[in-house]
């Protein structure tokens, strides 16, 4: 897109750009109610829509909690829901259903008090709601996001010990048991809960109005809610698919907060008075994404040489136009138990060419798919297929549908880009890399590798506990299937209106996307 303002591109350019009329046709308007004070004294008022644009899923989308992927889904889900825990900007585990919780001297059993809360319906959260959900994300016939991160729990020797206490057995000691509370996903929902793009029914801040897939969702502010009401009196998360819609939406009125900018569009804009821009630092991961299961990359000869054909510092500064840091191919730069001694791999073309000849892939052709589903991704493929040209590999790039790609390519293909929002280093194991989870986009499925896994949650001993995992990842870092170049700014937009987004919450943690704690000026 042309990054200079668009005064002319208001409603019309926003609703041919998205996935369909309707997503955009907004009802209401923004702005304060009959009661709502428009100072701009810094304190919080009550009143007015905010109207949130996010890249989606198309048609397919559910607002089921248990089968969030996409950000937007994430969104939706933290209106609507509460886990028992969540993760903090620091990303330790912070209490929120959960009023408190304690170990057994051999950390294999956790009590778990919920604090006084009720459902949207009026029934009190009881340990019965979060066992059923719990049960369902586990259940072996689905494929729930937070299945792998709750699998240390025996379900069937957890018992509820009254109407707020759960007694949580585990398969294992495992010392860090709140971090699997608060795992992408892990929502909880009322006992016997199946309808939820209908009628549901959360603890969250906000209560259901409506949702059209792949177009809007609609809430109203729930004045029971237990942390205290939204300032809010409603809240539309809506669907556009393409950076410059929800550019062309901020600046033309439509909406008030637009995530995900890439960098040259925010530079472009902060400083016109029209939107306010807030930077996420280094909270997004990004990264090509290798099937190590299959040709070529099923022979980890080929894999070392495309993490030694990769310029990571050009990658930055070209897909990201320089707002990040280069990635040593591992996740979770700067978090605990990062790997930070290994060596920062640099280009080496002459040892990937040995490598690549080694293994019998000389003159190799690969297709890498792409698609502009998020920022920085065709811009990357671009750089990348230019850098492996000089190691003799020829990368075709593919272009993806926005509205599956991320579903197209979690088990398709052989290399992609990818990217990941914050989470705990062992939430990222759990979810992406042991052979029964559900988002294992690199196909990386290696008995022992869980067994490790397993080893350090039960490690009591924090010294030894980091050094399992620095173990796991040194064997990603020679072996594995994320080739990870850059660490990103997560950028959002929003008009001069919006308060109270939380500037220091990286992306997937508790702050992030905390609709009930923003207001109108």
């Amino acid at each position: 897109m042309d990054h200079a303002p668009h005064p002319g591109l208001r409603r019309r350019g926003f609703l041919a750009a998205t996935t369909g009329a309707a997503a955009l046709a907004l009802t209401g308007c923004a702005g304060g109610t009959e009661d709502a004070a428009s100072a701009g004294d810094g304190k919080p008022r009550r009143g007015g829509r905010l109207r949130a644009a996010f890249a989606g899923g198309g048609a397919s989308e559910t607002l089921d909690p248990h089968l969030v992927n996409l950000f937007a889904d994430a969104a939706r889900a933290k209106a609507l829901y509460d886990k028992l825990a969540d993760y903090g900007a620091d990303l330790s585990a912070r209490p929120r259903l959960a009023e408190r919780w304690e170990p057994n001297k051999t950390l294999d059993r956790w009590k778990v008090t919920l604090r006084q809360a009720a459902f949207h319906d009026g029934r009190p959260v009881t340990a019965a709601d979060v066992l059923y959900s719990y049960r369902r994300i586990t259940d072996p016939e689905g494929s729930f996001r937070a299945k792998a991160s709750l699998e240390p729990i025996d379900l069937d020797a957890s018992r509820a010990t009254g109407e707020r206490g759960i007694e949580f057995v585990l398969k294992r000691p495992t010392a860090e048991f709140p971090n699997v509370l608060a795992a992408f996903g892990a929502y909880i929902v009322p006992e016997g809960a199946d309808d939820f793009d209908t009628k549901p029914v959360g603890s969250g801040p906000f209560r259901f109005v409506s949702f059209s897939p792949g177009r809007s969702a609609l809430y109203r502010r729930n004045p029971d809610y237990w942390e205290g009401a939204p300032h809010l009196d409603e809240l539309e998360i809506v669907v556009a698919n393409e950076e410059s819609a929800r550019v062309n939406a901020i600046l033309g009125g439509q909406i008030e907060y637009a995530h995900e900018l890439n960098p040259a569009t925010a530079r472009a804009h902060e400083k016109g008075g029209r939107v306010e821009i807030v930077r996420l630092r280094n909270s997004a991961m990004q990264a090509f994404c290798m099937k190590t299961d299959r040709p070529p990359f099923d022979d980890e000869r080929v894999r070392q040489a495309f993490f030694l054909i990769a310029d990571r510092q050009e990658l930055v500064d070209g897909a990201l136009s320089g707002a990040g840091e280069i990635g040593n191919d591992l996740f979770g730069k700067g978090y605990e138990y990062y790997a930070a001694g290994l060596p920062q791999r640099t280009q080496d073309l002459d040892r990937a060419r040995a490598l690549l000849k080694a293994a019998g892939a000389e003159n190799l052709k690969v297709t890498l798919d792409t698609s502009a589903v998020a920022a920085g991704f065709t811009e990357a493929a671009a750089i990348f297929r230019d850098q492996a040209a000089r190691a003799g590999v020829t990368v075709e790039v593919r272009m993806g549908s926005k509205d599956s790609y991320w579903s197209d390519v979690l088990d398709n293909g052989s290399l992609s880009c990818y990217r990941s929002g914050a989470m705990p280093i062992e939430a990222h194991l759990s979810q992406r890399l042991l052979t029964g989870s559900t988002t294992n986009a690199t196909q990386w499925r290696h008995k022992d590798f869980d067994a490790l896994y397993q080893q350090a949650q039960s490690t009591a001993d924090k010294t030894e506990r980091a050094a399992v995992y620095e173990r796991m990842q040194r064997r990603l870092h020679r072996e594995g299937g994320f080739l990870v170049w850059g660490f990103a700014d997560w950028i959002i937009a929003t008009t001069p209106a919006v308060r109270g987004v939380e500037p220091n919450a990286p992306a997937n943690t508790l702050d992030w996307a905390r609709f009930d704690q923003v207001w109108l000026a």
